[in-house]
């Protein structure tokens, strides 16, 4: 009889192949955690450098101080328009791409994606080719009462162009992972295409909807690009009456400019709060029940 398979190892069973040492017991999870532990380090590093850039003190200062806080107050005003502006535009988009076949929906698909990837400064000068003086969407914004430049108008502009295909694309991906055949069944007993809609389709997917709204949310309030070029200064008219300020981003990049760098981070460190803060209160609406899935279902 021939000798041992090279294959095969004196603790298995014959004919049950070795794994490699990497690829079980302690080698495996030894990879996985300086793997998964060096990109949390990449996420946590920078934040740690802010705080510990400006202490505590130094951002309470600043949240006393009355410009940031009517940048802040812009920036969370604006940003939720766009979020609901993506909320009435782009969920009956996703619904469209998920449950109609048309053609051309596979080119549709791949425009809508492309704001995610367009350079913030091209997103602000074609919005401001768009609406140069004399062109025709210019009188139409006049008209209308909603002029762009410098006003609240053109920051929900940009906010919403870079952050509503989150919505859409989340949507998009929700709608197709609800069960066509609960569907069915609702409508078997009766239910018309609106009532299934809203009471079967649309809770089945809201988690993966709700998850891209909090991705369209933070899209917006961290844009700065497109901001810079179309309104860098915003003017009090229409539905914005506040001081005349500017966005969180363009605050921070401004002191940036200016050499402040213990404001910059400070400011910086008071934003991240507040982001933490809506965060922990999507959580405990989970916890609470107030959100329509069960706690964990959701990890946004």
């Amino acid at each position: 009889m021939g000798g041992d398979d090279p294959g095969l190892t004196s603790g298995t069973p014959s004919g049950v192949p070795r794994r490699p040492a990497f690829r079980s017991g302690p080698y495996w999870l030894a990879l996985q955690v300086v793997l998964s532990g060096s990109l949390i380090l990449l996420f946590l590093l920078p934040i740690v450098a802010l705080f510990t850039y400006a202490p505590l003190s130094r951002i309470f200062e600043e949240w006393q101080n009355a410009d940031v806080r009517a940048a802040l107050a812009l920036t969370l005003y604006a940003s939720g328009v766009a979020v609901f502006a993506a909320i009435v535009l782009g969920i009956p988009l996703g619904y469209l791409l998920a449950r109609r076949s048309f053609p051309g929906r596979s080119v549709l698909e791949s425009f809508v994606a492309l704001p995610v990837v367009i350079p913030h400064l091209m997103v602000g000068l074609g919005l401001f080719l768009l609406v140069l003086p004399g062109s025709f969407l210019y009188h139409v914004t006049q008209a209308l009462g909603a002029p762009v430049y410098d006003t609240v108008w053109g920051v929900v502009l940009v906010m919403t162009f870079v952050s509503a295909p989150y919505t859409v694309l989340a949507s998009m991906l929700a709608f197709r992972a609800v069960d066509e055949r609960t569907v069915e069944a609702a409508r078997s007993l009766g239910a018309r295409p609106a009532d299934a809609f809203l009471t079967v389709t649309l809770p089945m997917a809201s988690r993966g909807i709700v998850a891209g709204l909090l991705l369209t949310w933070a899209r917006a309030v961290s844009e700065i690009g497109g901001i810079l070029i179309l309104a860098q200064v915003v003017y009090p008219g229409g539905i914005y009456n506040g001081p005349v300020t500017t966005t969180l981003s363009v605050y921070i990049y401004n002191l940036f400019n200016q050499g402040d760098l213990a404001d910059a981070a400070a400011v910086s460190s008071l934003f991240l709060l507040v982001a933490f803060a809506v965060f922990i209160l999507v959580r405990l609406a989970e916890r609470w029940g107030w959100l329509p899935w069960r706690r964990g279902e959701l990890a946004p």
